[in-house]
């Protein structure tokens, strides 16, 4: 009974972060999508309760469902503003006749782990949501300040979905994970995997460097619910439920 009550009490709550996730067609596509973020990121953590719980299974679907139209609302509406905007996430994700250095492509570790830290020998820089001269509103992601030419690795398994440069994020990859959010790591020196490859955890996919808008070389981790810029996420909170030790 106890079980069936609490699903029934996450679903209403859930039910009403949905309704009230659409904004106005006035308001600015950044704001819309930040509504949506955080209506996604809540309706993640009532799936994850739902399931805790050991509720019926019929009621994880039903909230699980919810979540994904959260997410793909916002998929189509950044997709289609990155695109108007140029963004090579956008219009070439693969990064063909960009001009993006390239490396030689790598080998899963021999010894993988399900998650770990994207680089070493860091000291953690401009945090998520900090302000900034540099960055429109907010930094959307965590700086990690290492030397230039440090082994970046994939945080966790995946299939490489962007592999670009060109704009403000300079040499940039992003992973799909098996959890449906992707990490996005910028500024890179070198690019060390391609579009379309599958990565295992703790492999290398390129190195640090300072490409793009930055005022020295750090590697720039992002976490974003979908492909594109507007739907970040926290990154150290999403990286501590994988079981991941940040140093800070």
């Amino acid at each position: 009974m106890r079980t069936h009550r609490l699903g029934a009490t996450l679903g209403a709550v859930l039910l009403v972060s949905l309704t009230a996730a659409p904004a106005d067609a006035g308001e600015p596509v950044r704001d819309r999508a930040a509504r949506l973020v955080q209506a996604h990121e809540r309706a993640r953590a009532q799936v994850a309760a739902l399931r805790r719980a050991d509720a019926a299974p019929q009621r994880i679907r039903a909230a699980e469902r919810r979540r994904t139209t959260l997410r793909d609302r916002l998929w189509s509406m950044l997709r289609a503003h990155e695109r108007a905007l140029g963004d090579p996430v956008a219009v070439n994700p693969s990064g063909r006749g960009a001009g993006c250095p390239r490396g030689r492509a790598t080998v899963a570790p021999r010894s993988v782990s399900r998650w770990t830290v994207p680089t070493r020998g860091y000291w953690l820089s401009a945090g998520y949501a900090a302000q900034g001269g540099r960055w429109k509103s907010r930094h959307t992601g965590q700086d990690f300040a290492v030397g230039t030419g440090t082994p970046v690795y994939a945080v966790g398994a995946g299939e490489v979905r962007v592999t670009t440069c060109g704009d403000g994020f300079g040499n940039q990859v992003l992973i799909r994970h098996r959890d449906g959010y992707f990490t996005q790591y910028a500024h890179l020196s070198r690019i060390d995997v391609r579009k379309g490859q599958r990565v295992a955890a703790g492999q290398r996919i390129g190195l640090s460097g300072a490409s793009g808008n930055v005022t020295g070389p750090h590697l720039h981790f992002e976490v974003r619910i979908t492909p594109y810029l507007g739907s970040a996420v926290s990154p150290l909170p999403w990286l501590k439920r994988k079981s991941v030790r940040v140093v800070r």
